[in-house]
């Protein structure tokens, strides 16, 4: 009978690193796709009511959001701790609205603009006049898809 002899030590083989970049390119292009960045950022306070019915919104893409609220603290000196009405990123009159509504129009294509929705994000005290402005311009610009933002 013949003998068999091993040759070498017994260790474990090293673990391949070369399909490494590649993982690390795959989950690097996940994040990448699945992450949302902010459109605007806030620059008024606004702590939202509690909501009896919640309707989820099918394409954010297609809304425009009006936030209404107090200044945040390092703007108050400036504009005053009135509620004050954010279109995009500054602060708006209500007479503004109908250009910010024609603009994101124009941004849509012909198919959906019947489908845009204004979503109005207000702080819980905000007087109500301030809301009734911005629905009678909205109506004025024939913005009628209005949608109350909630908590």
């Amino acid at each position: 009978m013949a003998k068999f002899s091993r040759k070498g030590k017994g260790g474990l083989p090293q673990i391949g690193t070369a399909s490494l970049p590649d993982i690390v390119f795959m989950i690097l292009m996940f994040f990448m796709v699945s992450t949302s960045m902010r459109q605007t950022d806030r620059i008024v306070k606004v702590t939202l009511p509690q909501a009896s019915e919640i309707v989820k919104l099918e394409r954010k893409d297609l809304s425009s959001y009006i936030y209404v609220g107090t200044p945040m603290p390092q703007y108050q000196a400036q504009y005053g701790t009135d509620s004050r009405i954010q279109l995009n990123d500054s602060f708006r009159s209500t007479a503004e609205i109908r250009d910010l509504v024609a603009a994101e129009r124009e941004n849509l294509s012909e198919a959906d603009r019947p489908f845009m929705t204004v979503s109005i994000k207000a702080d819980e005290n905000t007087r109500m006049g301030i809301i009734t402005d911005i629905k009678q311009e909205l109506r004025r610009c024939s913005a009628l898809k209005i949608m109350y933002g909630a908590r």
